[in-house]
């Protein structure tokens, strides 16, 4: 299995659900009747908050928006404006107006809605036991068994109904992701090469990252002139309530439609090559000055960049560094009309068994059952290096220690069982170096293309809003 050249996203099971508590704190949003009553949240959540929740079961079937022909209700939206303020509470983020962050979280879910309506729209479904089968290995990825899992949840004040719905979301809105946008992103050759040029003129600042914030205000498609200045107004009014001393995450909170909006607008740390062009060269001549902030527009929207801080990296340089190598080994079976999904996980399963409990071999069960051109070697692809293998694979395959075995895994080419033989350091290479920056402007260009996609399926939709806080 040669996997150098594609690089997908990993589905929800196995790494945008590897952290339990992140996820249970965003996996609110009921798709299913329950008799569960939204518990009464601390006191630190404060009088505006409390006031959301009273009466919850009243307003249960009130229609808050129409997207289309489906509707989400206020009891949906009241459980998701709970989940995403506790979710800033333990990032210690300022609650914004409560008003304001029903708008956010309702504008968050009419999107989540258009692209459900979008998957079914394609025949693409997530059945049960792909499900099952992905909360299992979320259970495994924390240590803990499936039932211990629905402890946790009902700790976090989460309903497990809740939590498979929104994990078959996840996987669906993935799956759909992968077909209409992912699959698309092309890396030429010729953008390689100026890549690499341009990294080969730095000097220090090449070990340089940056902690980078933003807010993103769009302008409305075929905006006048006029609407568009008031757009940029309101981000230059964003600017000064920051430097006037207000808390730059909350207003991401409140005011961002990008999608990392209730993460603060974080961008997390990354070198200059892993920013978005547009947002390096707002900062470039101020790359230096802590808490710089500034607003640049783009063709379809207003973004405020804020500069939170600097720091050496350590990002491995063009060639030379060293990295680790993992020997590796696989069997991989297909899912097709003759094979359904439940079968190959089926048989993968019961091949884990037999070679976990000594009954078999390894090698000789990946050549009488891998479809991998690897089968014929039992399975081994040898030495691979990190961005060798798509990530879904190369995640799980990390956490191996040497002589494990992996479930059953998930990834583009079909359904792994996984077996890390051994480990090395070794030196990159000049072929390292290009696999490098291929990934970097891949992914540069799919944060950039998920949001257009995400922004389209919105704009194409019906959308009524029916609450009076919105």
């Amino acid at each position: 299995m040669t996997t150098t050249n594609k690089r997908i996203t990993l589905t929800a099971a196995v790494l945008v659900l590897a952290a339990l508590p992140a996820f249970a704190q965003q996996s609110s949003q009921i798709r299913e009747t329950t008799a569960e009553e939204p518990q009464p949240v601390a006191a630190a959540e404060g009088q505006a908050l409390t006031e959301q929740q009273t009466g919850a079961s009243k307003f249960a079937d009130r229609i808050a928006a129409v997207v289309n022909n489906d509707v989400i209700t206020e009891y949906e939206l009241q459980n998701r404006v709970r989940q995403a303020a506790i979710n800033l509470r333990q990032q210690n983020i300022n609650l914004p107006p409560m008003q304001e962050l029903r708008r956010q979280v309702l504008e968050r879910m009419i999107t989540e809605k258009a692209t459900e309506q979008r998957a079914k729209e394609l025949g693409i479904r997530v059945d049960e036991q792909m499900v099952s089968a992905s909360i299992e290995q979320i259970a495994r990825n924390n240590k803990m068994t499936v039932d211990e899992l629905r402890e946790r949840l009902r700790a976090d004040d989460v309903s497990f109904g809740a939590f498979r719905a929104q994990v078959r979301d996840e996987i669906t809105a993935q799956r759909l992701r992968e077909r209409e946008v992912d699959s698309k992103i092309t890396i030429p050759e010729s953008e390689v090469d100026a890549f690499l040029a341009e990294q080969t003129g730095f000097t220090t600042n090449d070990t340089q990252e940056y902690h980078v914030r933003h807010i993103l205000l769009p302008i409305p498609p075929g905006a006048s002139d006029s609407e568009a200045r008031d757009v940029e107004r309101e981000a230059e009014a964003l600017v000064e309530r920051v430097r006037n001393g207000e808390d730059f995450s909350s207003l991401a909170a409140a005011n961002s439609k990008a999608e990392d909006a209730l993460s603060g607008g974080d961008l997390g740390w990354r070198d200059a090559s892993r920013l978005p062009t547009i947002f390096w060269k707002a900062i470039e001549n101020n790359r230096t000055q802590r808490n710089f902030i500034t607003t640049v527009r783009s063709s379809g929207a207003v973004h405020i960049v804020f500069l939170e801080d600097s720091r050496d990296g350590v990002k491995a340089k063009l060639a030379g560094t060293p990295i680790e190598q993992t020997h590796v080994r696989h069997i991989l079976m297909f899912v097709s009309d003759l094979t359904p999904e439940d079968q190959v996980l089926t048989r993968l399963n019961d091949i884990r068994h037999r070679i976990t409990t000594g009954e078999a071999d390894f090698a000789t069960l990946a050549r009488l059952n891998s479809v991998d051109n690897s089968a014929t070697r039992g399975g081994d692809i040898g030495w691979v290096s990190p961005g060798d293998t798509v990530p879904e694979f190369e995640t799980v395959m990390n956490r191996l220690q040497p002589g494990e075995v992996s479930e059953p895994v998930r990834t583009p080419y079909g359904y792994h069982l996984i077996q890390v033989l051994e480990r090395r350091t070794a030196e990159a290479n000049a072929e390292r170096s290009r696999i490098n920056a291929r990934n970097q402007l891949r992914e540069k260009k799919l944060a950039e293309a998920v949001y257009n996609w995400q922004r389209e399926l919105r704009d194409r939709a019906y959308v009524e809003i029916r609450t009076n806080d919105y």
